[in-house]
């Protein structure tokens, strides 16, 4: 469920669909292959870049991001809100709420900022991308095959949180992403399997090297 997939840092990632090219969070971008749709989670540079932006996009790329971030771009963007269903370029899905409730780090990511996390179905599997988010009540309603899920702590859930999410979910795979880089270490990927338990955890090698 994986195969299509590369995974280029943090949260970055690039999937590679039948005759459709998608990128969610791009960033540190190292395959710039022209972006049919990009999906941005929220306005941290090590989420939306426009640097990558502008290294994927052409002319017809079709943008879905939170209306903060939308109010930034031209072309076709269609601005979301949690909640909200996406159907772009053949591709369904819905916007899922992604913030902060832990009290040393409510001003990450403000719940009045409407940030987001994406459920998309992709090449006939379900896909979870939670951007940036602590454990919240509403995510254990999300249904997906894939969940890829922050682990690196300090500005989203840590990995024992996000393994509890993972065994909330139940998916047939859980992902750890956004550690080893601005937070987080390596070996949280490990950690991550093993207290994830018994939801199966896949760990993917990112294009860049760990940072930390």
């Amino acid at each position: 469920m994986l195969d299509r997939f590369v995974w280029f840092k943090q949260a970055s990632y690039q999937w590679r669909g039948d005759g459709l090219m998608v990128y969610i969070d791009p960033w540190g971008v190292t395959r710039p292959d022209p972006a049919d749709v990009i999906f941005i989670t929220h306005a941290h540079y090590d989420h939306f870049s426009l640097e990558d932006i502008e290294r994927i996009r052409k002319a017809d790329t079709r943008i879905v991001a939170p209306h903060d971030i939308a109010q930034e771009l031209s072309g076709d963007v269609l601005a979301v809100r949690p909640g909200d269903s996406i159907d772009v370029s053949g591709i369904r899905g819905e916007a899922v709420p992604a913030y902060n409730v832990s009290e040393e780090r409510l001003e990450f990511h403000p719940r009045a900022n409407e940030w987001v996390g994406y459920v998309l179905d992709l090449g006939g599997h379900r896909y979870y991308h939670a951007g940036d988010t602590d454990r919240l009540p509403d995510l254990a309603k999300v249904r997906a095959d894939v969940a890829f899920l922050p682990v690196g702590g300090t500005y989203t859930m840590d990995v024992t949180e996000a393994a509890g999410l993972a065994r909330a979910i139940r998916p047939a795979l859980a992902v750890p992403m956004h550690y080893g880089f601005v937070a987080g270490t390596e070996v949280d990927g490990q950690r991550f399997a093993e207290e994830a338990a018994p939801i199966p955890v896949q760990l993917m090698k990112p294009e860049n090297p760990f940072s930390q």
